[in-house]
């Protein structure tokens, strides 16, 4: 994945209101699931999320296969 679509993808979920986790699937078949926006910082084609425990998960542009979540706001049922 190029840098700016990177930082562009994983900003634009970071950001969803409300909030909802996604998975980010790394190319060596790792998954770094990001479930508070707080414990996610990005710059410059690089992420670094502190999971629970304190536990890290770094991961650049390169290494980043896809973005998994729903970006289309579910419907409210009536």
């Amino acid at each position: 994945m190029d840098r700016d679509t990177f930082d562009n993808t994983i900003r634009i979920f970071k950001r969803r209101t409300p909030f909802r986790p996604f998975t980010v699937s790394l190319v060596n078949g790792e998954r770094v699931k990001v479930d508070h926006p707080d414990a996610l910082a990005v710059r410059d084609g690089v992420a670094l999320f502190v999971g629970r425990g304190g536990v890290p998960a770094l991961f650049d542009h390169e290494g980043v296969a896809q973005v998994i979540g729903d970006l289309v706001r579910p419907s409210s049922e009536e």
